[in-house]
């Protein structure tokens, strides 16, 4: 492994351990993964038990308080191997997030210490059939209400595209407690898979990530304790607002992970694959498409360290997430297409990861806000 530069020592040596561990244990299983649809549940169990899930937790809830640099790094290098696998510690980290900062300890404490061991999977249910991602466009209702065992949330609606509900033991849901105050009236609440009233779908056939899982999940009279609310009422908006910059930043950092793989296939094949006697290194038009890959793959590095620096300093990053994301999912999208173009047939067939590279790549310009969002968010900063 070539050092990476932008990085100190100590996360270097962690890049390092990850990079073996994924390359090891997560490469080798990419295919059965991409063709079975089957999550790894030891898998997960071995990251955690390495610290390597949620690292940035702080230590009162069981975590290695190592910051957001830290957990970049561990989903760049997770994402190099494969990128299914490394959203579910993508989800994990943002749900540890939301439960550390707005849950009562006492509630969310149980669920963050399976969390980070493996033992528990979790998914956001933000999305809408009709609303998309749009926190303060959703129709789920979160009623509080009095029943024979006290005061509850009675959770009413349905949410599509909830990434891995159907292995969750958790939820975190947005829902409207007040429809009438628009973006002030969204909550976010705790909700156990195991609660009446939640039922999930069979999995959506994806084109890329399929060693990991979307799914549609409808609440029906689902009744929530009201300790289980995540922060004050009508905070939600915020919560969301914050786990989408926040994600972005993971999104981006996966892109690198799959560019880095995708850019040194293609170098190795250049280097090997013979055309009239010669390795295609050493045609003009060859080396101008690698030069462009690294220079692209470079640039998204520069932005994605700026936004993660601004956010372990605690200041302002919207803007800069939302820059980082925009350009490190386009760019991963540019260089996979490269590698696949300069490995040319061989490069669509299934023996190569080539074309897993391309189709899980695609889904980066779509969640955790499209590309026309990102440019929605920098424009308006711009004109502020």
């Amino acid at each position: 492994m070539n050092p990476n530069p932008y990085i100190n020592e100590d996360l270097q040596a962690l890049a390092e351990t990850v990079r073996r561990f994924a390359q090891e244990k997560v490469a080798p299983g990419f295919q059965e993964r991409d063709r079975t649809r089957v999550l790894d549940r030891a898998l997960l169990r071995e990251m955690g038990e390495l610290g390597f899930i949620v690292p940035e937790l702080p230590e009162q809830f069981g975590g290695l308080g190592m910051g957001c640099l830290a957990a970049g790094v561990i989903h760049e290098e997770i994402a190099r191997a494969d990128l299914s696998f490394s959203y579910l510690n993508l989800l994990a980290s943002l749900n540890a997030q939301i439960l550390s900062k707005y849950g009562q300890p006492e509630v969310v404490k149980p669920w963050l210490q399976k969390l980070i061991q493996g033992q528990a999977i979790c998914a956001i249910a933000l999305t809408e059939p009709r609303g998309g991602s749009h926190p303060a466009e959703l129709s789920t209702r979160a009623v509080r209400t009095t029943t024979a065992q006290g005061e509850v949330y009675r959770i009413d609606g349905v949410k599509h595209f909830i990434s891995n509900a159907g292995k969750a033991q958790f939820l975190v849901v947005f829902a409207k407690t007040d429809p009438a105050a628009g973006a002030r009236g969204v909550s976010a609440f705790i909700v156990p898979t195991s609660t009446p009233g939640v039922h999930v779908s069979s999995p959506e056939k994806l084109m890329g990530i399929r060693g990991g899982h979307a799914f549609e999940v409808s609440f029906d009279a689902v009744d929530v304790p009201l300790d289980h609310r995540l922060g004050a009422e009508g905070t939600g908006f915020k919560t969301a607002m914050k786990v989408l910059d926040n994600s972005r930043l993971d999104v981006a950092a996966t892109s690198l992970g799959i560019a880095e793989a995708a850019l040194d296939a293609a170098v190795q094949w250049a280097k090997t694959r013979q055309i009239g006697g010669e390795p295609l290194s050493g045609k003009q038009g060859i080396q101008w498409m690698l030069a462009d890959m690294k220079l692209r793959l470079e640039a998204a590095w520069g932005l994605t360290l700026q936004a993660l620096a601004l956010r372990e300093a605690g200041q302002p990053f919207t803007l800069q997430s939302a820059m980082c994301k925009l350009y490190a999912s386009e760019m991963v999208a540019f260089v996979t297409d490269a590698a696949l173009q300069i490995h040319g047939g061989y490069g669509f067939t299934r023996d190569m990861p080539l074309e897993r590279y391309v189709r899980d790549a695609r889904i980066l310009r779509i969640y955790e806000g499209s590309s026309e969002i990102q440019r929605n968010i920098i424009a308006r900063t711009v004109l502020d």
